[in-house]
């Protein structure tokens, strides 16, 4: 008995050792290049990826496109490191922090509305979820009706297309005049800005091609009870979104944050992102002070997930307020 048990171990051990070894792939480091994704993230939590809540008549769903490391040191501005260092640690965080990239889907009148449509491939691997969080909620990319844009950063955008193929192929796609204008025209293009602009081009180009691309003017409802609104600073054309019903209001905000425990408290801080960093800040002073004087709803694409909340002073800055986790859909 002893010598047939030590044959079995020795045979399990010889096909052990004879199996390939097959080493872990690097994680795309395109987010900060000299700072990559932690060896941990290659593991990733499969996270519901969507929450829903009730705006009047309106359902609103959060939706993940993923997270990604953002490098606080390497990208904030007008701010010292001394002061990022001392903000995230009051935040039990630290300056690489996980920013979330979120989408949300509207449901008007029968049709599905997303606002901004994630990154796809090109951040890497911890992003690109956007699809697989619609069809956990029983939806298919192909049964989005419109899509609204805030701006054409493709971590917006770059999900547009995948592989050389509309990921919507029949949606809409909504865009400021002043933001299609803008990146859309070569002349506009400058060394700092040419990545983004070939992605442009990449990702929204076939719409365009395709005619399934609508510019807009400001102030004039796109859909009932949803109206989009002048944001420019972060990009000529950076757009909010404002949906109303029955007295309430959730104001979709785009990328006017990305560093919650950073630019809450300290709202003057900008990020090299920003294509215009003094008409950043000033939309993002004026946003938080109207949101916390009159109480609606922020929904941030870069916010911890799923980005709604309220705001309210204090200090010299504001103070977050998440949305209270709810099964009734309030969310209060």
């Amino acid at each position: 008995m002893k010598q047939l048990l030590f044959i079995l171990f020795l045979s399990i051990s010889q096909q052990a050792n004879s199996q390939q070894v097959i080493p872990l792939q690097p994680i795309s480091q395109q987010v900060i290049p000299q700072h990559p994704i932690p060896l941990q993230a290659i593991a990733q939590l499969n996270q519901p990826g969507y929450y829903r809540t009730q705006l009047g008549d309106y359902e609103v769903t959060a939706l993940s496109d993923g997270t990604v490391p953002i490098h606080l040191h390497d990208i904030l501005t007008n701010v010292s490191h001394r002061e990022i260092d001392s903000l995230t640690t009051l935040s039990y965080q630290t300056p690489t922090e996980e920013a979330s990239v979120n989408a949300y889907l509207l449901k008007i009148n029968g049709k599905n509305i997303l606002i901004d449509a994630g990154a796809a491939e090109l951040y890497g691997p911890t992003l690109g979820h956007l699809p697989e969080s619609l069809r956990k909620i029983g939806i298919a990319p192909e049964q989005i009706d419109a899509i609204l844009v805030t701006h054409i950063h493709t971590d917006h955008t770059g999900g547009l297309m995948l592989d050389g193929k509309m990921v919507f192929p029949n949606a809409t796609i909504y865009i400021s005049k002043p933001e299609a204008d803008f990146w859309m025209n070569e002349k506009n293009k400058t060394p700092r800005l040419a990545k983004w602009f070939k992605e442009a081009e990449d990702k929204v180009g076939p719409y365009i091609k395709a005619g399934k691309v609508k510019t807009f003017e400001y102030g004039t409802p796109l859909f009932p009870g949803i109206t989009p609104i002048d944001a420019h600073g972060h990009t000529p054309g950076h757009t909010f979104y404002a949906l109303e019903s029955k007295g309430e209001k959730m104001l979709f905000i785009g990328d006017m944050i990305h560093a919650a425990s950073i630019q809450f408290p300290d709202p003057a801080v900008t990020i090299n992102f920003d294509v215009d960093e003094k008409n950043a800040a000033i939309q993002r002073i004026k946003t938080f002070k109207d949101a916390a004087a009159k109480g609606y709803w922020l929904a941030a694409d870069h916010i911890s997930f799923p980005g709604i909340g309220h705001v309210r002073p204090q200090a010299n800055g504001y103070l977050w307020i998440p949305i209270n986790y709810s099964t009734l859909g309030s969310g209060q």
